[in-house]
């Protein structure tokens, strides 16, 4: 189930996952309908890779049999995309070799977002934030839902 309300001067959508491997793409999906009004394809595609892969970390390290929770809040001149999950062991950038298959999505979110980090959440688990900077007039149209 997707929710959307104002927040103070935050406009803020989420939706809970199942723990599954299509459940990435729906997350993807989701942001991605809400961003659709976005100018800069470019920073759209940005925000879609870095939502795939905080989703992709939430499902392969969070426990089993847990949902997870893409939250995305937008607000003056930045969109905040959270993924929020039941695992209260932190994430790490990682130092992939060239050989390595895994181990480089925190190294894209950092290098796409203009910032991230882990926050604490009430009860068990994390929430794992990235955030973009857009343009004003864009975000303020984009806030309201999909029709």
């Amino acid at each position: 189930m997707t929710t959307s309300e104002d927040q103070g001067r935050a406009r803020v959508h989420k939706q809970q996952f199942v723990r599954r491997a299509t459940s990435v793409a729906r997350a993807r999906s989701f942001v991605a309908n809400l961003l659709a009004a976005i100018t800069d394809d470019g920073l759209a595609a940005d925000i879609r890779l870095c939502v795939s892969e905080l989703a992709t970390n939430a499902l392969r390290y969070g426990p089993r049999g847990r949902d997870f929770l893409v939250r995305v809040a937008t607000h003056d001149n930045v969109v905040r995309i959270e993924v929020h999950d039941a695992s209260d062991s932190a994430p790490r950038v990682c130092a992939p070799t060239r050989n390595d298959d895994h181990g480089r999505g925190l190294l894209v979110v950092a290098a796409l977002a203009d910032g991230w980090g882990v926050s604490g959440r009430t009860g068990s688990g994390k929430v794992v934030w990235a955030e973009f900077k857009v343009n004003a007039t864009t975000l303020t149209a984009r806030s309201r839902p999909p029709a």
